[in-house]
């Protein structure tokens, strides 16, 4: 009786504030954070990995479990359908006493029924199951954060894709155009080439080829160096221009100030007079000033200006470095170094052609032309370490400050006279790091004069690494 009555205390709160057993199944995952079947696993899981060891139960209270067990498992207990229970099994008519007084009631309510008892038997279930559920909590956080992760990296994935077509057919579209130039000119040259190769190599048709190829490349760099030099004197005049239309309309509002100062001041003649006098002093005062410094740059620009380089990369950088290895054109440029190319001009050549690159590294590069007369064609290298090219950059600097006639009381004469003596040196194409390791970088100058190119490759930015160095310079008509 004492275990009927139990079962039936049970039931009742089970049963009377949720009428079926879908409120038991909302209720309960409300409360636990997890659906009631789940709930119920772990707990059965619980209860038979602890018993005995970290919780100690009494026998009504074990016989309680099982009860609710058999219940959910199996549902309302069939005595007609039951095996019969041996004379001396206490423990089984126990069991089924407890089964038996649970009567009607569903599987649901035995699960929630389980649950409640073992939560209110053993504090340390509950703890258990906010552990599990938070284990289950970032399980879901990291699943949901790979599924992003792998939906912003195809998303950057398809960027990179788009991106690289839309490069591709740029490049495409370039070189259409660059190709549709070079057919035009080719036919328009192409029979005056063939007669100019025929006179060169009679009857060698492979050097013919080459040759009016070559001449082709050659008229087509000439073309695009043509028009840039045309659409730099385009946007000079184009400045000039306006230029003079702002000064035309300075001095026009002037002259209508100086007219109606003149209507309205009629009585002040002395003091305009006098107001002229002053502002003519003035300006021949300024006039004399300038007049040594526009004589000082006459003289130190009698040389002809130097004209714009022109330079292209190209992406057979695996040919080239053999070609060049072939051909002598490799030096090794060390850590902290910086190694100076002279170049003299040709006296039958009128332009400069070079082509360099590197191995993993890139490298600083630069032009300079030197007006100095040369008594030789031959090429020389000169090394220097990163101090001395700092010296020869102060040096440059004075050259400049002489050149333009700027004048120091704290230098003395004899300095200026000895810069007097140093050729003058003009800058062609400005020092930078070239990304050489990844494509040649080539280029051409016209020549401005008879003098020296200095071809610079500076690595002494470089505090470890030294820089292999593939190079071509070669002169053309």
């Amino acid at each position: 009786m004492a275990n009927k009555s139990e079962g039936n205390q049970k039931v009742n709160p089970v049963k009377v504030p949720l009428e079926t057993d879908q409120g038991i199944l909302e209720s309960e995952e409300r409360k636990w954070g997890l659906p009631l079947r789940e709930v119920y696993k772990h707990g059965l899981s619980f209860y038979k990995d602890k018993e005995g060891k970290a919780i100690h139960l009494s026998y009504e209270d074990r016989l309680k479990l099982v009860a609710y067990t058999q219940q959910a498992a199996h549902g309302p207990l069939d005595i007609n359908s039951a095996p019969p229970l041996g004379v001396l099994d206490v423990i089984g008519r126990d069991r089924r006493s407890a089964w038996q007084a649970l009567g009607q009631m569903s599987q649901i309510q035995a699960m929630a029924g389980f649950i409640h008892t073992l939560d209110r038997l053993c504090p340390m279930f509950k703890p258990f199951l906010e552990a599990i559920q938070k284990d289950l909590e970032d399980k879901k956080q990291q699943e949901l954060k790979k599924a992003e992760e792998e939906k912003a990296h195809k998303e950057l994935q398809n960027r990179i894709m788009i991106e690289k077509q839309k490069q591709e057919s740029l490049k495409l579209t370039e070189e259409q155009q660059v190709q549709r130039i070079k057919d035009a000119l080719n036919a328009q040259t192409y029979e005056q080439f063939l007669q100019y190769a025929q006179t060169q190599f009679p009857g060698n048709y492979d050097q013919q080829a080459i040759l009016i190829r070559q001449l082709q490349d050659q008229h087509y760099q000439q073309y695009i160096q043509q028009l840039a030099m045309d659409q730099r004197l385009a946007n000079s005049n184009l400045n000039y221009k306006e230029d003079s239309d702002t000064d035309d309309k300075n001095e026009k509002e002037n002259s209508t100030k100086e007219q109606n100062v003149n209507d309205s001041d009629e009585g002040f003649t002395d003091n305009k007079s006098l107001q002229t006098s002053e502002k003519n002093d003035i300006e021949y005062i300024e006039e004399t000033q300038q007049e040594p410094e526009e004589d000082e740059d006459t003289e130190d620009d009698g040389l002809p200006g130097v004209d714009e380089a022109r330079m292209w990369t190209r992406e057979d950088i695996t040919q080239f470095k053999e070609s060049a290895r072939a051909g002598g054109g490799v030096l090794t440029v060390g850590h902290g170094e910086a190694v100076t190319i002279r170049v003299p001009t040709h006296p039958l050549a009128h332009c400069l052609y070079w082509e360099f690159a590197t191995d993993n590294y890139d490298i600083g590069f630069g032009i300079f032309f030197e007006w100095s007369k040369s008594i030789t064609t031959d090429i020389t290298i000169h090394v220097a370490e990163s101090e001395e090219e700092e010296d020869a950059d102060d040096d440059t600097y004075d050259e400049e400050y002489t050149m333009y006639g700027n004048t120091d009381p704290e230098v003395g004469g004899e300095r200026r006279v000895l810069q007097n003596q140093r050729p003058r040196v003009n800058l062609v194409v400005p020092i930078y790091r070239r990304d050489c390791h990844m494509e040649v970088y080539a280029g051409s100058h016209n020549y401005p004069g008879e003098g020296v190119y200095l071809l610079k490759f500076d690595n002494s930015y470089s505090l470890w690494r030294s820089k292999t160095l593939y190079y071509k310079v070669y002169y053309t008509k």
